[in-house]
């Protein structure tokens, strides 16, 4: 199964950066003893002059990023939460049922269009607390790292 990050914006050399490639790299080597092709895609913030124009022509792009058997999780604080070991269970779930890809979508900094959310798979929030993009792909990458070793019985995941 493939497993797309798509993000909004593009993350600049640095720490967040460094951190965020050291995860992929993690979860890609691993995943593929799991059945996993993991993938990170950055696209170009839109420059349209409304938050609406913004959220519409973002969602162009994660569209065109999908195929047609994806399933969508959408990342946004008022989304549901959930532990690591559910979040494994999550992926386990699509794995086994052939989901084709499911699709990771980080907004930009106007966030997802309201129909972007009502038609995902899932709205997955990290809290209530309103997280840095850069933050959140490292966060996300770890935790697609963290269920990889849940998965495999690897010795990461501590309770």
């Amino acid at each position: 199964m493939k497993l797309k990050v798509l993000a909004a914006g593009r993350m600049k050399a640095g720490p967040e950066r460094t951190l965020a490639d050291d995860y992929l790299a993690r979860s890609q080597a691993l995943g593929r003893g799991i059945g996993f092709s993991i993938t990170l895609t950055e696209f170009a913030e839109s420059k349209a002059p409304t938050a609406a124009g913004r959220m519409a022509d973002e969602l162009k792009s994660f569209t065109g990023l999908l195929t047609d058997r994806f399933f969508t999780v959408v990342l946004d604080e008022r989304g549901k939460t959930m532990g690591s070991e559910a979040f494994a269970g999550l992926l386990r779930h699509h794995l086994d049922q052939s989901t084709g890809e499911m699709g990771f979508l980080i907004g930009g900094p106007d966030g997802h269009a309201p129909s972007t959310r009502a038609t995902a798979g899932l709205v997955l929030s990290f809290g209530p607390m309103t997280w840095p993009h850069r933050l959140v792909r490292v966060m996300l990458l770890e935790q697609i790292y963290r269920a990889c070793t849940i998965m495999m019985k690897h010795p990461y995941h501590r309770v």
